[in-house]
């Protein structure tokens, strides 16, 4: 019996040393909205190009349709951290007294979406809407619906906001004509218009007061930043390396190519227009006291944040020097 369990026990450890490389990395969910965006390639990319594994961990990465479905996956404890939140979404739900927390900013300006209609469409720009038409926004919390809520009450648009889902699935309501005004994020839809299929009427960067603003956030599950601090911590190290590598490397546009089916200079033209890197910093949340001003006005938030409360919701690791 005794030699049993001395066998048994140089079989564990056998087997123990055999899984060591596995056991090592720490596993985190992250949900992403709108998953095959460039501004959001970071954690897949990354992971692709063995950068978060440098850090010991290994990323379940999941696309959402938008900001609502990755906030409740994030509140839910089904993911870790959410990728692609539009800020107000996320102070609302603080707010309200989600765990959740804003663990970096994403993306800053509103300059990458724009809206856009058919081609034989009679809109010519946002004036031309009626309360007859509708307009498109993803999920409700996104940015896409910040700034959606923006241009009916900043920009006077009188078309009616409608929840769409991703860029795909607008584009097929538009085409189909149960939508009037789409949205999307480039490289989509920039082969449609080339192809003169869909026009553009407005960018979200008409709406002045979100130019300089972080609009969307990587957020954090209270609990998971508590019991899972160090892991989440390695991710931000590796998220900041992936966007530094995504940005100097030519293999992360061609691998990206790859994946999503596009030309590799379409991308590159991209970028150079709708995603500088500069707005993918993660270490500042720009305009802070704008853009909860903001979330008040657009009826994001019933009142602006406490210093308290802003303390608690950003939780923005230094990066390390």
């Amino acid at each position: 019996m005794k030699a049993f369990k001395t066998i048994g026990s140089v079989l564990g450890f056998a087997l123990a040393l055999a899984a060591g490389p596995v056991s090592a990395e720490d596993q985190l969910k992250v949900a992403i909205g709108q998953i095959n965006n460039w501004e959001n390639q970071a954690p897949t990319l990354g992971q692709d190009a063995g950068i978060f594994k440098k850090h010991g961990l290994v990323l379940e990465n999941v696309g959402t349709q938008g900001a609502g479905e990755t906030i409740q996956a994030v509140i839910s404890g089904s993911a870790d951290i959410g990728a692609g939140v539009g800020a107000a979404g996320a102070m609302r739900a603080f707010s309200k007294g989600a765990p959740v927390r804003i663990l970096a900013p994403m993306f800053t300006g509103t300059g990458d979406l724009f809206w856009y209609v058919k081609s034989d469409s009679k809109i010519k720009s946002l004036k031309d809407a009626t309360p007859e038409n509708t307009i498109a926004y993803s999920t409700n919390g996104s940015s896409s619906n910040n700034i959606v809520v923006a241009f009916v009450q900043e920009l006077g648009a009188k078309a009616k906001p409608t929840a769409t889902g991703g860029p795909a699935a607008t584009l097929t309501a538009v085409m189909s004509g149960q939508v009037d005004i789409g949205w999307a994020a480039p490289p989509f839809g920039l082969q449609e218009i080339k192809e003169e299929k869909i026009r553009i009427v407005a960018h979200g960067s008409d709406v002045p007061s979100l130019r300089g603003q972080t609009v969307r956030t990587l957020i954090v599950n209270e609990n998971s930043l508590k019991t899972k601090r160090d892991a989440i911590m390695r991710f931000m190290e590796a998220y900041r390396e992936s966007v530094d590598w995504m940005y100097s490397d030519p293999k992360a546009v061609e691998m990206y190519s790859a994946k999503i089916h596009r030309p590799v200079e379409l991308l590159k033209d991209s970028m150079a227009k709708f995603q500088p890197k500069e707005a993918l910093q993660t270490d500042k949340f720009a305009d802070l006291d704008g853009a909860i001003a903001d979330a008040v006005k657009l009826k994001f938030l019933e009142k602006p944040l406490t210093k308290e409360q802003i303390a608690e919701l950003l939780q923005i690791p230094p990066r390390k020097k």
